[in-house]
């Protein structure tokens, strides 16, 4: 606004007094449209409507949005020559955990407890890695998920409702998820 009055105002300084002639001279010989009314009214809306489209301005601040918790991460945890392959197994494992039991839950539902799903997650880590502890060989990624996982989940091995079913689910895909992306 400010700028269109100063270029306004240098226009006048260079050439205010031929533009001033000018529009004397057309005055003169223009014949002038009459007012009524309805033009009146006319211009008070279109002035209105302006108005109301032009952006009004709060005094209070707008709100923040609220602050997404980081992703849990397990990046530079995974430490040694095997890393790699261990988070790339664990990313599988967990993976494959969290689609079992959401298979189980809309089928069967053998696993019935938190114990029950424990158990799978050791049985299926004994099985793919033949004995062999991707914890015992990484103590932060244990340390890190055994945190994650009571956070997460409890630490409870009672009946399991669907909302803690879904909850597992959820930890294990998380747990997949920042295994692989180690990798990435």
């Amino acid at each position: 606004m400010i700028t269109a009055l100063l270029v306004a105002f240098a226009v006048y300084v260079l050439a205010g007094q031929q533009i001033t002639e000018k529009v004397k001279a057309f005055i003169a010989t223009a014949k002038m449209p009459t007012i009524d009314g309805k033009h009146v009214a006319a211009l008070a809306l279109l002035v209105a409507a302006g108005i109301a489209v032009l952006p009004s301005r709060s005094s209070t601040p707008a709100p923040q949005p609220v602050p997404v918790p980081p992703a849990f991460t397990l990046k530079g945890k995974f430490i040694g020559e095997r890393a790699a392959s261990d988070s790339i197994v664990m990313a599988a494992l967990c993976s494959e955990l969290a689609d079992c039991i959401e298979y189980d839950g809309s089928h069967d539902q053998r696993l019935k407890t938190g114990v029950a799903f424990d158990e799978l997650r050791v049985a299926a880590r004994e099985l793919r890695c033949k004995g062999d502890s991707i914890g015992a060989r990484q103590p932060k990624v244990r340390e890190a998920v055994q945190k994650f996982l009571e956070d997460a989940v409890g630490s409870s091995g009672g009946p399991v409702t669907p909302e803690s079913r879904a909850a597992w689910v959820s930890a294990f895909r998380d747990l997949s998820r920042a295994a692989a992306d180690v990798t990435r």
